[in-house]
C-alpha cells in the first residue's frame, strides 16, 4: 500500500538502511547493465521483490519507532470523530469515510489505514464504524427520538443501512437495544 503514500509520509531511514536500500538499486541496476541471459528476468525481478521486502520491513519499523507522531495522529483522529458526531457535519457530508478522515489529517488514505492497523489493531473503516456504534448507543437512550432520527442524526441515508450495521455489531437491533437498557 506504500506506493500511494504522500511524499510527506515518505519512508524514514536509518543510515544502515539507507545503505541496504542503495545496495538494492546497485544490484538491479548491475544486472541491467549485464548481458542479457537466461538468468536476467529472474534475477531483476528477484531483486525488485527483495528491494519491496525491506521497503516493508522499514516501514513497519518506522511505524513503531514513530509511535509518539502516530499517537498523535490518533488524538487527531479521535477530535476529529468526536467534532463530526457533536457538529451538524453527519447529517450534511453523510458517513464519515476513511478518505474524507485521512483528507482532514492531511494524510493519504493508505498511509492513514495503515497507520490506524498498525496502532489499533482494527482497520481504519472498522474504527470509524465503532465510533459510530458508540455515538449511537449514547443516542439510542434519547426516548424522544425515534431510531429513523438517530439514523439520520448519524449520516445514514436510510434507517436499514443504520440498524443493519447497528445489528452486525452490537448483536442486536437499535430498538431491542433501547428495550433491553
Amino acid at each position: 500500500s506504500f506506493f500511494s503514500y504522500e511524499v510527506n509520509e515518505a519512508l524514514h531511514l536509518s543510515k544502515k538502511e539507507r545503505k541496504t536500500i542503495v545496495e538494492c538499486f546497485e544490484k538491479i541496476a548491475s544486472e541491467i547493465e549485464q548481458n542479457i541471459d537466461k538468468h536476467s528476468k529472474t534475477l531483476i525481478v528477484s531483486n525488485i521483490e527483495l528491494l519491496l521486502n525491506y521497503c516493508m520491513r522499514f516501514y513497519d519499523r518506522q511505524f513503531i519507532t514513530r509511535s509518539h507522531a502516530n499517537k498523535d495522529v490518533l488524538v487527531r483522529f479521535e477530535n476529529l470523530m468526536n467534532d463530526y458526531f457533536r457538529s451538524e457535519k453527519a447529517q450534511t457530508l453523510g458517513l464519515p469515510s476513511v478518505t474524507w478522515c485521512a483528507e482532514q489529517l492531511h494524510l493519504s488514505p493508505n498511509y492513514f489505514g495503515d497507520l490506524i492497523k498498525k496502532e489499533t489493531g482494527s482497520t481504519a473503516l472498522d474504527y470509524i464504524q465503532s465510533k459510530l456504534i458508540d455515538e449511537a448507543k449514547t443516542k439510542i437512550f434519547d426516548h424522544s427520538k425515534t431510531i429513523n432520527d438517530i439514523a439520520m442524526e448519524l449520516g445514514f441515508k436510510y434507517q436499514q443501512h443504520f440498524t443493519r450495521l447497528f445489528k452486525q455489531k452490537v448483536g442486536v437491533t437499535p430498538n431491542e437495544y433501547r428495550n433491553l437498557n
